[in-house]
């Protein structure tokens, strides 16, 4: 990793740990967003979001400015047994004390429509709303050369 690299690494942490709490209850980690290339026209951000509080709550919406069209996503296998990416409406429960990942291969909020390319480095702004903690806004970096693995589980309990 590049010493701009590690220094854009270092000051994504910083923003992310300062912006990603809403009132100590739902806490965003290891967010990062991707795309499949330069002329890309979609892109996604994963995530570890947890709901520290004793209240269940629902992550129901994401919105950025960086693409036409912002929406929650998973995975499905359809009857041919061929994985197919879904928009999932009703968002995703975050149950008290437990995490939730969004993760490549499953949960993911969908960028469609990119306005711009997403490059190693670059900070996206986008404003994630729950049912009850409200808009939480963080600043997710860019990391396209990430390799899966560094998020473990679907879900676990804290």
């Amino acid at each position: 990793m590049s010493l701009k690299s590690t220094l854009l690494a270092a000051a994504a942490t910083l923003t992310l740990a300062g912006a990603a709490l809403a009132d100590g209850m739902i806490m965003i980690e290891d967010a990062y967003a991707r795309a499949s290339g330069m002329n890309a026209k979609a892109g996604a951000a994963f995530m570890m979001i947890m709901n520290k509080g004793e209240t269940d709550d629902r992550l129901i919406d994401a919105k950025s400015d960086v693409a036409a069209k912002v929406e929650l996503h998973t995975h499905k296998i359809n009857d041919e047994g061929v994985a197919q990416m879904v928009h999932v409406e009703e968002g995703f429960a975050i149950p008290a004390g437990e995490t939730h990942m969004l993760a490549r291969g499953g949960d993911h909020v969908m960028f469609m429509g990119l306005k711009q390319p997403f490059e190693q480095g670059d900070m996206i702004p986008v404003t994630l709303v729950f049912e009850k903690a409200g808009e939480i806004e963080v600043e997710i970096p860019v990391d396209l050369e990430r390799k899966d693995g560094g998020m473990m589980h679907k879900k676990h309990s804290n």
